[in-house]
């Protein structure tokens, strides 16, 4: 087992061994994504063998088919036209041939040269290009555009398609459109051409194009230990730990930004939302993750860790490397949920701290656990009244909201005592946790990860690192414009207070407790330099209620001066005031300068599912020969034939 930690308060790298000695070394790059309209295409291939054009082949029926193919016979101009690559060059000869409506015949085509004749036997059409000396660019170098055979004389109106033509163009629609999916792709594909393609060829495709123009998977992995470092190396004072298995294998990884660390430290109220989230790939990999709130009620990321699998040895590790990260004596309240072992975990690695249980994933627990007839009917408003238990700031309105549930349902009663409401409850938490019930804040930074397709895990991190900078970037400019004291929100909601306190009335007190009477003669004490008012909104949101305003006012004070110093625009700036620098990657290793593999992935995910069982067949008993009944070819069926129309 390996595990590197970058503590960029030692201003340098420490490598812990436990087994055998491993020295970091730079690890290759990612190979430079190909142009996204070229198909792929072997380096070389065989003298003599045909492109089969006819193995896609369609009738064009719609216009937007018409108008892409019109712009097909321009891919090949004339004599001494100009391409990047070899693949450049065999991807417009294919398209070519599709919109004029012939097939070609490949008679050289390696890495040096690409030599193409009409498939019509006797027609003089031929091209020729060769890669320029020194380059990687091909240039036309003979040319006879004259067919004998009817092609581009509109004689044929049904040009063919082949694979690898079909393949550039879903390459195509995926680098316009990274979040399209295959569904998606294929239909567009038979509104335009016509061709038919089954959801696993699109998807199949749609890999490997994803992994041509992010870079390969597998090779990210072994990149992380490089990326660690420049991250680290960019960002002073940028916690960072990457763990491995004894077989190298990925297990974990915890980053913590310094602009994070500082903006939590300086503006942000103590309190972290701990959450995880599923990630898109072909091999495991969970997000865990640890969020804040700002003085105007935005999320503001602290640390996320990629790991192979969420359990409590992991979240247990992701507590360690946050403390380490934040070394603060100041108790912090956690809102998490209560399944993921993480109180023990909490109460051990930050003593005095608090945790707070999500509501959300506590009435699911409910959901799950009441059982009965027509249960499904009256779920809805037990969870409801159980989340007005929830906020309800003082016992009495929280043994209503129960008392609510017994009527409806004493199983459900009896399971939300059994709940520990003291973790969960207002009338009962000890921690300050600014009336937030649920964890899943985080989501609305990080829901990006679900809409995208599945990314190297390299991608994914220097993703998130970029989101945070644009984040961190954009609220500093717009704090810039504030002239209020506090937050917007903030600002919005004490003034509703201020309004609502108009109608009430203030029993003089020589003391700095006084009693404050709404209209309809109820009484609430506040006490000003305790900053507590018995409906203890003032406690849970951290500025006074119109109870503790109406007093405020009343003897001639400044309401600002007792609301928390976290809502102030000095607060939020400070959040704010340290930004998350570019990561270059000019210097980035090649692949053939890597000299050993220091990440291996984690292993790949299980498809969900029960496993396919594979029959085995008698001995004696003879197979059918198999007969397709699309191309009516033998040796396959119809779902294994590579002809697609």
């Amino acid at each position: 087992m390996l595990m590197y930690d970058w503590s960029s308060r030692a201003s340098k790298k420490r490598l812990v061994q436990q087994e055998t000695p491993l020295n970091v070394t730079p690890v290759a790059a990612a190979p430079a994504p190909a142009p996204a309209f070229l198909a792929s295409a072997p380096a070389s291939e065989n003298a003599g063998r045909f492109n089969t054009l006819a193995a896609a082949a369609s009738e064009i029926e719609s216009v937007g088919q018409l108008k892409r193919v019109k712009l097909w016979e321009n891919c090949i101009t004339g004599l001494h036209q100009q391409f990047n690559n070899v693949r450049e060059v065999r991807d417009a000869l294919r398209k070519y041939s599709i919109a004029q409506g012939f097939t070609v015949k490949f008679k050289k085509n390696d890495s040096m040269r690409v030599s193409v004749k009409c498939s019509v036997d006797g027609c003089p059409w031929r091209i020729f290009a060769s890669r320029l000396s020194t380059t990687h660019l091909f240039r036309i170098k003979r040319l006879n555009e004259i067919h004998t055979c009817g092609a581009g004389t509109g004689t044929d109106s049904h040009p063919r398609a082949s694979k690898k033509v079909v393949e550039g163009i879903v390459k195509e629609k995926l680098h316009d459109s990274p979040n399209v999916k295959p569904k998606e792709i294929a239909n567009q594909i038979q509104q335009e051409f016509g061709i038919e393609l089954r959801y696993s060829q699109v998807r199949r495709w749609m890999e490997a194009a994803t992994e041509e123009i992010q870079g390969s998977y597998r090779e990210a992995y072994n990149q992380l230990p490089w990326l660690c470092e420049k991250i680290v190396e960019t960002n002073p004072g940028t916690a960072v730990s990457l763990n491995t298995r004894e077989d190298l294998g990925f297990h974990r990884l915890f980053v913590a930004f310094h602009a994070s660390l500082h903006g939590f430290q300086s503006g942000c109220r103590p309190l972290l939302f701990l959450d995880t989230m599923s990630l898109q790939s072909k091999y495991q990999s969970e997000l865990l993750t640890a969020a804040a709130v700002d003085g105007n009620y935005g999320i503001f990321p602290v640390a996320f860790a990629i790991v192979d699998v969420v359990n409590g040895d992991n979240w247990h590790w992701f507590l360690v490397q946050l403390k380490s990260a934040l070394p603060t004596l100041q108790p912090i309240t956690f809102v998490a949920d209560r399944q993921m072992a993480l109180g023990q975990s909490i109460s051990v690695v930050f003593e005095n701290s608090y945790h707070a249980y999500c509501l959300r994933y506590l009435a699911e627990e409910l959901k799950r656990d009441l059982k009965g007839p027509c249960i499904h009917e009256i779920i809805g408003v037990i969870v409801g009244h159980l989340y007005d238990a929830a906020y309800a700031p003082t016992l009495d309105a929280f043994r209503k909201c129960i008392e609510s549930i017994k009527s409806i349902s004493p199983e459900a009663y009896e399971w939300i005592l059994q709940s520990e409401p003291v973790h969960w409850a207002n009338s009962f938490f000890e921690g300050a946790r600014y009336n937030h019930i649920t964890s899943g804040i985080a989501e609305s930074f990080y829901s990006w990860l679900n809409e995208l397709t599945a990314l190297p895990v390299t991608k994914i991190i220097d993703t998130i690192r970029h989101k945070l900078m644009e984040l961190i970037y954009n609220r500093k400019v717009d704090s810039d414009q504030w002239i209020t004291r506090l937050t917007p929100s903030v600002e919005d909601k004490l003034q509703k207070e201020i309004l609502k306190a108009q109608s009430l009335q203030v029993m003089f007190s020589p003391s700095n407790t006084f009693e404050v009477q709404d209209f309809l003669g109820a009484v609430n004490v506040v006490n000003i330099d305790a900053w507590d008012c018995s409906c203890r909104e003032w406690q849970l949101n951290g500025f006074p209620c119109s109870h503790a305003v109406a007093v405020l006012q009343h003897i001639g004070r400044d309401v600002y001066d007792y609301c928390s110093k976290f809502y102030t625009t000095e607060a939020y700036r400070l959040t704010y005031s340290e930004s998350i620098k570019p990561v270059p990657t000019v210097d980035k290793p090649a692949p053939q300068e890597l000299s050993e593999v220091q990440v291996l992935p984690s292993p790949l995910r299980r498809i969900s599912g029960s496993p396919k069982k594979r029959r085995i067949r008698s001995r004696g008993v003879v197979k059918r020969p198999l007969h397709c009944s699309r191309c009516k070819g033998e040796g396959h069926n119809k779902v294994s034939c590579n002809v697609a129309y």
